[in-house]
């Protein structure tokens, strides 16, 4: 009795402690002081491909390394830089069995500037019956970085298949092609020729390392995404033309790097902690995608994404929701950190919208990881989002601070690796 006593004194002392150093080192001046860079004019909205993006870059690179972050694989910066091609359509040519086929009924999604292939070539044949998924199933194909050739039912001929070019638009450097074919014949001989100009665009995810001290190999990870939507280019009169992403996501990002600071302080991680703030989620996620290639899944114990937490939820101040809380126990794990505290952590209440898999945890949570996003957006009434109107003055500091708080509190486990999130299924998945 003496012992258990004693061990739940020791568990309250750490709780006490662990409260008390989250309200000393975040607090709500210390956000506003980030969020009023992040989303200030001068950055532009952070759009993609802008100065403006490398300008907020380069701040949150500069409050990595004042907290004493060190960088990824020693490299020297804060920046993990990669680059996204664009494919020109020049020509093409396309036979089957020695028959042309018209070009209009081929897309070519490549990041070569010349291809050549036959039935010797080594390409995998996949079918796409009618009824397929033709907004999900090409993206797969893409995503799984092989040679494909792809023969697309004749019943989605005129837009739907012309659709397809889409997939062109941005591309990790690659040399693997896929070849779309509306055709509803498996051709024993083809022959397909293609010519392209490939332009290379740069970017670059944010990110400082805390290393492990006996789980070094042991990954946890902390994200929110710095890119926005620029500047509107035909604002009306007197119209604002900013789309400062104050909440959206500056918000998110503000959390990262104030988590970075109070770990860092502490200094007790036993799992290597990774905080990294993403560009290109408002073009389709490339910098997460590209972060999570880099790492052996199965090293990647949890992940918190922060995405719009600026506002209050639906229940109020002090609450939260964690997308696709039910497909892990870490809701479960982080609420019951939060004893006593009085803030929750809900599910996540807009199911309907797909959220789990339309941030930047998806990539990882798709190969199992338990990576969530946590939010407090209101999505089926948030006035601001996506609008010029998202701006610093809508946010609620003290309500992001205790939300920080909440965060930092609530990892204590996982981040000591006492706690280990389950893992998602990903048997649907395949």
């Amino acid at each position: 009795m003496k012992k258990l006593v004693g061990l739940l004194f020791c568990m309250a002392i750490t709780i006490v402690s662990f409260a008390q150093s989250a309200e000393k080192l975040i607090t709500a001046k210390e956000v506003e002081r980030i969020e009023k860079i992040l989303s200030a004019d001068d950055m532009e909205g952070r759009r993609t491909f802008t100065p403006a993006i490398d300008r907020a870059a380069a701040f949150i690179a500069e409050e990595f390394k004042k907290a004493g972050l060190q960088t990824w694989n020693n490299s020297g910066s804060y920046l993990q830089p990669f680059s996204m091609a664009r494919a020109k359509f020049i020509s093409a040519s396309c036979s089957f069995n020695g028959a042309a086929i018209d070009t209009k009924n081929v897309i070519v999604v490549t990041t070569q500037p010349d291809i050549a292939i036959t039935e010797k070539s080594g390409f995998e044949i996949i079918t796409m019956a009618k009824g397929a998924d033709l907004r999900r199933e090409p993206r797969k194909l893409v995503a799984a970085n092989k040679n494909y050739l792809v023969l697309v039912d004749t019943s989605f001929a005129g837009d739907r298949f012309n659709a397809l070019i889409q997939l062109k638009s941005r591309l990790f450097k690659s040399d693997k092609s896929i070849v779309f074919v509306l055709s509803s014949e498996v051709p024993k001989t083809f022959s397909i020729e293609a010519k392209h100009e490939i332009s290379e665009q740069k970017l670059a995810n944010v990110l400082g390392i805390l290393p492990g001290k006996s789980l070094k190999n042991e990954y946890v990870i902390f994200s929110g995404h710095y890119d926005h939507l620029g500047i509107n280019p035909k604002p009306g009169v007197n119209t604002d033309s900013i789309y400062n992403g104050a909440n959206d996501d500056a918000a998110g990002t503000t959390a990262v790097m104030m988590l970075a600071q109070y770990f860092k302080k502490l200094n007790n991680n036993e799992r290597t902690l990774i905080f990294v703030a993403f560009t290109a989620e408002e073009i389709g996620g490339f910098g997460s995608q590209y972060f999570s290639r880099q790492f052996n899944p199965e090293e990647v114990k949890a992940m918190f994404n922060i995405e719009m937490i600026g506002t209050e939820s639906k229940w109020g101040t002090n609450s939260a929701y964690i997308t696709g809380y039910e497909k892990t126990d870490m809701g479960k794990i982080l609420q019951g950190n939060l004893s006593g505290t009085g803030f929750t952590f809900y599910p996540d209440p807009y199911t309907t919208q797909n959220l789990f898999y339309r941030s930047d945890n998806a990539t990882l949570a798709r190969l199992g990881v338990p990576a969530h996003t946590i939010s407090t957006s209101k999505m089926d009434s948030e006035p601001n989002y996506h609008k010029v109107s998202d701006e610093i003055g809508t946010l609620d500091m003290n309500n992001m601070a205790m939300i920080i708080k909440a965060i930092a509190l609530s990892s204590k486990g996982i981040i000591s690796g006492k706690e280990t999130p389950s893992r998602v299924d990903t048997s649907s998945l395949q």
